[in-house]
């Protein structure tokens, strides 16, 4: 027989597989188009009867993925206007009292934003006691796009609203709502940096698991209102809530691709503010209410103090994205520039660089740098804000090396999801080979779920004198202080 739960909203059905309850497609806000276009995320209408929740939602309208997104990111559905909805895997309905995990997706804050992938199904979290919940968020303009006398940041505020349905219908699907983790990868994690300092968001969770992201990746207000103008005028309309709301979404997207097209063309920071050198036009914006300000320096002042958090990075993040021929074209003038762009010296940063790779490529050094500028730096800035106020954070670095590409992906970034999912095999041929070692997915596995029910993951805390941080691989083992000689060489600049 199917498992019915009723949510404050209404009667939901799902499934049971093999000892596994799972609801999909679960909405958690009213489509965010028509009336509410542009607008936070609003209530679900009440439903009578029954609904099934047999299948996931589309995700928010969006373009035709990058090569290297399409790659890694296999995915079940299209886009779609009923997109605010969530997923729900339980091994037991009536307990009420197991630990949950939300999972909040990437995609650069302008594709994916779905749960509808194969590397995030929630099965194995639920066999080992947790309650797993992946959710959607709007992307790109409709989530991000801040305009005068709108409401901004609209794609967090959509995953605080999924955090609120939680607290509020997770215990008839088993959870404990008193003890709810929230856990992301690239802007999913980026997203979480942010939204660990924002106010809306206290008391709906109590942990969070940042893989591959930091709290840095934000714009200003009038960074946000001059890519609104940009937008308005490609749209040949005023930079208002009204007027953009009344495009079709088509057109919006194509006004979005434009200036995606424009920034990458020609990534001056006196056109285009912060998003020059992060090149995510659609990251959050402190617009002073909804983030009321920077949020490493909320975070660092003890906006997050009362939660636990663990914080990590893969070793050679930047390979996914300069594979397989970008790499080979770098040339040292090309890096040299990157090093100066980002504000260090050229010879004492090539000096750091080298003295760890001897042998590097030019290619191969831009990688490495890009790796610590976009996530390994900023990982390492958020641990470093969080346990200055002495609240419990952890640290991993996720190093085992891809096989494709002859091997040179290395630990490349995404590769950790399915080794955290414990979902090696499903669609992850193609990133990570044929025979990527189960063992090291049990472990991580084992760790997320530790520390969701406990709050420890099972290694030393993190201080800002030893830096403890579990290196993971074929052979994990514990690590003092890995980026001694890069946190310096950074220290004010990044």
């Amino acid at each position: 027989m199917d498992p019915i739960v009723e949510t404050r909203q209404g009667a939901v059905r799902g499934r049971f597989t093999d000892g596994v309850y799972s609801f999909k497609g679960v909405p958690c806000a009213a489509p965010p188009f028509g009336p509410n276009r542009l607008q936070p995320p609003q209530p679900v209408e009440p439903w009578s009867g029954l609904r099934d929740a047999l299948a996931f939602g589309p995700k928010s309208p969006q373009s035709a993925y990058p090569p290297v997104v399409a790659m890694i990111l296999p995915e079940f559905v299209g886009s779609g206007e009923d997109c605010l909805t969530l997923n729900i895997w339980s091994g037991d309905l009536g307990s009420a009292n197991q630990p949950v995990m939300v999972w909040i997706p990437g995609g650069l804050f302008e594709y994916h934003g779905t749960s509808a992938c194969p590397w995030y199904d929630g099965t194995q979290f639920a066999c080992d006691g947790v309650v797993c919940v992946t959710i959607n968020y709007r992307t790109g303009a409709e989530g991000f796009l801040y305009v005068e006398h709108s409401v901004a940041n609209r794609g967090p505020l959509d995953q605080i609203g999924a955090l609120r349905w939680v607290q509020e219908n997770i215990a008839g699907f088993g959870g404990d709502p008193g003890n709810v983790t929230i856990f992301g990868e690239s802007a999913g994690a980026l997203s979480i940096g942010t939204v660990l300092a924002m106010p809306r968001a206290q008391g709906l969770f109590h942990r969070a698991i940042v893989q591959s992201g930091g709290a840095q990746h934000v714009s200003s207000g009038e960074t946000g209102r001059r890519l609104a103008r940009y937008i308005a005028d490609k749209l040949g309309v005023e930079a208002t809530l009204e007027a953009v709301a009344a495009i079709p979404p088509e057109r919006l997207l194509a006004a979005q691709e434009a200036l995606r097209d424009d920034l990458m063309a020609d990534p001056d920071p006196a056109r285009w503010g912060e998003v020059a050198n992060t090149t995510l036009p659609w990251q959050p914006v402190v617009d002073g209410d909804t983030i009321p300000g920077p949020p490493l320096e909320r975070i660092a002042a003890g906006a997050s103090a009362g939660i636990s958090l663990t914080v990590g990075s893969n070793t050679k993040e930047w390979r996914l994205f300069v594979l397989p021929d970008l790499i080979d074209q770098i040339t040292p003038e090309m890096l040299a520039g990157t090093i100066t762009v980002f504000g260090l010296r050229v010879d004492a940063a090539l000096a750091v660089y080298r003295a760890e790779h001897p042998d590097a490529s030019p290619g191969d050094l831009f990688a490495a740098v890009m790796t610590d500028w976009y996530w390994r730096i900023p990982a390492m800035h958020l641990a470093d804000a969080h346990a200055r106020n002495s609240a419990d954070t952890f640290t991993y670095e996720f190093a085992w090396r891809s096989p494709a590409f002859d091997g040179r992906l290395g630990a490349c970034h995404a590769l950790e999801i399915p080794f955290v999912f414990g979902t090696l095999g499903h669609a992850t041929e193609p990133l990570m080979g044929s025979d990527p070692p189960q063992h090291l997915a049990e472990s991580m596995h084992a760790a997320w779920v530790a520390f969701a029910a406990h709050g420890d993951p099972g290694w030393p805390r993190y201080d800002l004198d030893r830096r403890v941080t579990m290196h993971f691989d074929t052979e994990s083992a514990c690590v003092i202080d890995p980026l001694a000689a890069k946190r310096k060489l950074w220290e004010g600049v990044r």
